[in-house]
């Protein structure tokens, strides 16, 4: 009942946010110019070069918008006095943390269908046909990508004070998963004693960073397994296996709800010893 209460009160709030409605706007214009690239391609099945350039571009900006949306949703809580009153009331951090994930979660899956569903129906008007198969595979990347780095933004939210370091935290994040995580994996990999260690190493490494885990699991799933190398092979066989949407599911439920329950003992935490 708790975490329904706060989940509502999250709703209203989000609809009402004029940050809600910006990114919106960015982002149906964003994913206009995206799906009308890959529609001017014709017969586009499975991965191909068109299809890589376009996930990689909703990874730059998807993340950055759901980690400032979630980040600031957090720290304003804290700075506008709101958690001080709901504090009085029987409503614990766990119940409060995954409440208002709900509430964002459903303001995200919002503007991510809007803008797919009004990029749609204006390229259909325009003549360009568009593949059902890859229409729904971006919709569905997006959602898994943007649910996901919410929790790892209230994680972000719960560290801060006030809104500043939340964006300095969301940019952190998001450049060192995002823009540098190649790098960082290269780096790391080629100081390793064995090269035995690679393989472990590279498998646990895709999976820490959600980003880079659905990313690669979205393009063995379309077929470019062969792309990542050897390296890759344990991961390649269980994300083409019977279950192996089932488990990548399984695992990026696990990877939220882990990252909200440590949020809210943060969050428990600083608010006992008065951290924040």
């Amino acid at each position: 009942m708790q975490m329904l209460t706060v989940f509502q009160r999250e709703l209203k709030l989000g609809f009402r946010n004029s940050w809600t409605y910006s990114f919106l706007i960015l982002f149906s214009i964003f994913t206009g110019a995206i799906l009308l690239l890959h529609s001017s391609v014709s017969s586009i099945e499975g991965y191909t070069n068109m299809t890589g350039t376009l996930m990689n571009m909703t990874l730059y900006l998807l993340p950055l918008i759901t980690l400032l949306l979630g980040s600031f949703s957090i720290t304003a809580e804290k700075e506008d006095g709101h958690w001080g009153l709901l504090a009085t009331y029987p409503l614990s951090s766990v119940s409060f943390f995954f409440g208002k994930w709900l509430g964002l979660a459903i303001i995200l899956t919002t503007i991510i269908f809007f803008s797919f569903g009004i990029s749609g129906i204006l390229i259909s008007i325009g003549g360009q046909a568009m593949n059902t198969e890859t229409f729904i595979f971006f919709l569905a990347f997006s959602v898994l990508l943007a649910l996901t780095y919410l929790s790892i933004a209230f994680l972000i939210g719960a560290l801060s004070k006030n809104r500043w370091q939340a964006l300095i935290g969301a940019i952190a994040v998001w450049f060192i998963t995002i823009v540098i995580w190649p790098l960082l994996m290269i780096s790391l990999l080629t100081q390793l004693p064995s090269y035995k260690l690679v393989q472990p190493t590279l498998q646990v490494l895709t999976i820490l960073n959600p980003a880079e885990f659905i990313r690669v699991f979205s393009m063995m799933r379309l077929g470019a397994g062969s792309a990542f190398g050897a390296d890759y092979d344990a991961l390649i066989t269980w994300a083409l296996s019977n279950n192996g949407l089932i488990i990548f599911i399984i695992m990026l439920i696990i990877y939220v709800f882990v990252t909200l329950f440590i949020s809210s003992w943060i969050w428990n935490r600083g608010d006992k010893y008065g951290a924040d």
